[in-house]
């Protein structure tokens, strides 16, 4: 059978509550025992010894045992709590005052005599009770001589059958029973109260424990879940509350991060799908021209020919830079790209990128400009993954923008930092298309097509590289009046580049 917490807590608490109140208990009973015990013999100590003394048969040595039979009996009306017994040197009893078959033994040992009447006396100090084999009770003990020769001893138990019996009597009186009541009525109710303290402590892990099983039985998909799950408070001071708040939250996470992976994974298909058809292209063109170069090489003309490997060429760059473009996507989505950044001069950077581009810019009667001109901004980042940036934007820029058009290079402080916009007077990009820009596979209805083939991955990989420098690749964009990409780096000042 399965247990919950709080049965379990609760069992342990009675198995303990009750072994501490039987130990108590046991405890408290022979502690008692033993101080009454000790307090009686310690008071009855000179007892036998003045009994000796002051009684002329015992005083010259005991010969009539049945006078001092008789003597016993009037002191035992005088004291019933005391039983008087007189033993011979070896522990054997000669005389004694009882009904018969009373006494049950003949004897009674005779060292804890001894160690009463000698000098190094531990109290309570016990010895054998004559009147019940095998139990023992404390006494008073003298020893009997006649002219210096021991005779025997005067052995008293104190507390004796009488007192036993009176005093049994009395713990079984009404009185007794009621505070006995009481005690365990006392108990019980403090037994009762710690539960229900249990009880209203252990409820909310309980609860809390429901609601994992609520969700495992679910497989953690949330729209799955049962409307009953308890609701937490966040600003407790119950640790569990904080538990619970903790453990929604985690399962809002985990379902977020179940959609997420449900999407990227579609994403991942579609992905597949489109690169597949987009390698296909270029590669069918390729193994087509290379089969006709192969099978009609004789009859083909040298213009012919030299027509279709500039072709195979053609298309053999263009998938290669598309397999470029995967792989690199690839590695930047499975972080395994490695940073080394630096500070260096931007404006030398910018000036080189735009020489870069000075030949299809010139094709196009395109004017790229950088403002201003002259600047001494250093920043701190990848020159590499930097100009792989600039150059994708620029080259976006130039096929999207019209003959006569210009593309700026704007470089200005933000924020104590550097802020670069690309700005370009091209074709733009409608209001409904700009927020899919940045995903991997878009293209805009109003791309334009060149001689070499696209996939859509350039600004997919921009992103992400610009993610990788701590920074955002923002774009702006109005159809018919052009677009502008920006992102932010950070400022070295002259401190930094005297070290």
């Amino acid at each position: 059978m399965r247990i919950c917490f709080y049965q379990r807590l609760a069992i342990s608490l009675v198995a303990v509550f009750m072994l501490v109140i039987i130990a108590c208990f046991y405890s408290t009973n022979e502690l008692q025992k033993l101080t009454q015990q000790e307090a009686q013999q310690k008071l009855h100590l000179g007892l036998a010894e003045h009994l000796v003394s002051d009684n002329p048969l015992l005083k010259e040595g005991v010969y009539d045992y049945a006078a001092l039979s008789n003597l016993f009996h009037t002191l035992m009306i005088l004291g019933p709590n005391f039983e008087f017994y007189y033993l011979d040197p070896q522990g054997k009893i000669l005389t004694y005052s009882a009904t018969p078959g009373k006494v049950k033994a003949t004897s009674v040992n005779v060292g804890p005599i001894k160690q009463l009447i000698g000098d190094n006396q531990s109290f309570p100090v016990e010895g054998d009770d004559p009147r019940q084999l095998g139990r023992h009770k404390i006494f008073s003990a003298a020893p009997v001589y006649n002219n210096e020769q021991l005779q025997g001893y005067l052995y008293v138990i104190i507390g004796g059958e009488r007192y036993d019996s009176i005093l049994a009597n009395l713990q079984n009186s009404q009185s007794m029973r009621e505070i006995a009541i009481f005690l365990v009525v006392g108990l019980l109710l403090l037994l009762i109260a710690l539960l229900a303290m249990f009880k209203y402590f252990t409820s909310p892990l309980k609860r809390l424990s429901d609601d994992m099983d609520k969700v495992r039985d679910a497989d953690f998909h949330r729209d799955q879940l049962p409307r009953d799950l308890a609701l937490w408070n966040k600003n407790s001071y119950n640790e569990v509350d904080r538990l619970g708040c903790a453990f929604t939250e985690m399962l809002a996470h985990i379902d977020s991060q179940f959609d997420q992976l449900s999407k990227i994974d579609t994403q991942r298909r579609v992905l597949l799908a489109d690169l597949s058809h987009d390698l296909r292209t270029p590669l069918a063109s390729l193994q087509g021209y290379i089969e006709t170069l192969a099978i009609n090489a004789d009859t083909l003309s040298v213009e012919d020919r030299k027509h279709f490997v500039d072709i195979s060429l053609k298309n053999a760059k263009n998938l290669k830079h598309l397999i470029d473009q995967i792989f690199e996507l690839a590695y930047l989505e499975g972080g395994q790209v490695t940073l080394h950044q630096e500070p260096f001069p931007l404006g030398d950077l910018l000036h080189d990128v735009a020489a870069k581009f000075a030949l299809d810019a010139q094709e196009k009667n395109i004017e790229i400009r950088v403002s201003p001109n002259h600047f001494e901004y250093h920043v701190f980042a990848d020159i590499g993954k930097l100009e792989r940036v600039l150059t994708n934007l620029i080259a976006n820029a130039i096929r999207h923008t019209p003959e006569f058009g210009k593309i700026d290079l704007v470089v200005a402080t933000h924020n104590e930092k550097l802020r670069v916009d690309i700005r370009d007077t091209g074709i733009g990009i409608s209001d409904k298309e700009i927020a899919f820009i940045f995903d991997a596979r878009y293209q805009a209805n109003n791309t334009e097509k060149d001689a070499c083939s696209h996939a859509g991955l350039g600004l997919a990989i921009c992103r992400k590289l610009m993610a990788l420098l701590n920074s955002d690749l923002k774009v702006e964009s109005q159809l018919g009046k052009g677009t502008c990409f920006s992102f932010e780096l950070t400022l070295v000042n002259n401190n930094h580049l005297a070290h």
